[in-house]
């Protein structure tokens, strides 16, 4: 897969550079099902081989791309999703209760999951606007979502670059890996929120609750 969006990316980023990868990664953090970290290592590993592209502007670029469009998905989330889930919630199984327990999460443990998230492909795109969903508070969510970019773009950016096209052959295993400890991960988050989901949940909103009051 990243053999196939490195060749699709590469004339854009020929041509554009950094421009091409800070406009994928805005976008991609704002929610959009968009290639932004493989845009990244892409330009990482054509800076690396050909030297056209400065490296430390494509960090910052990519770092940049990803606040922005993290900040966008925040108020999207906390302007028009939070409202339209205090609606319509119900009808998908967001109760009253389940939505005060994600608020006392992001509330109690945000940072960790924008940070972390920020590494993760489906959190990547969706933890700034649940975020903003849960109503965390803008300026932890801003401190974390310029923090988890830097990271990111530095440990990505500064890895394709070192390494070049070496990645191309140890991506497909490590994807393997990865995506085989995800799914664990999953199965073991879903039996276990399926055999104490209730009562978490109820914990959850009550020290929602009494903070909120």
């Amino acid at each position: 897969m990243l053999h196939f969006f490195h060749h699709a990316l590469e004339p854009w980023i020929t041509a554009y550079g950094s421009l091409t990868v800070a406009i994928l990664v805005m976008l991609e953090s704002l929610g959009l099902p968009l290639p932004g970290e493989t845009a990244l290592v892409s330009a990482a590993i054509y800076a690396g081989t050909t030297h056209h592209i400065d490296i430390f502007l494509l960090i910052g670029s990519a770092a940049l791309g990803a606040t922005i469009g993290g900040i966008a998905g925040y108020w999207i989330g906390r302007r028009a999703g939070y409202p339209a889930i205090l609606r319509h919630g119900s009808r998908i199984g967001l109760t009253e209760r389940r939505l005060l327990a994600g608020r006392w999460l992001f509330s109690n443990h945000g940072g960790k999951i924008v940070v972390f998230g920020r590494f993760f492909a489906v959190l990547r795109a969706l933890a700034a606007v649940l975020a903003g969903v849960t109503m965390m508070d803008w300026r932890r969510f801003l401190l974390f979502q310029a923090l988890a970019s830097v990271l990111w773009a530095l440990c990505y950016g500064t890895a394709a670059y070192v390494f070049g096209r070496q990645i191309d052959r140890v991506a497909g295993p490590i994807g393997v890996v990865i995506g085989v400890a995800m799914v664990g991960v999953v199965i073991a988050l879903v039996l276990m929120f399926h055999r104490h989901g209730d009562r978490l949940e109820r914990m959850a909103a009550a020290r929602a609750r009494r903070e909120h009051s």
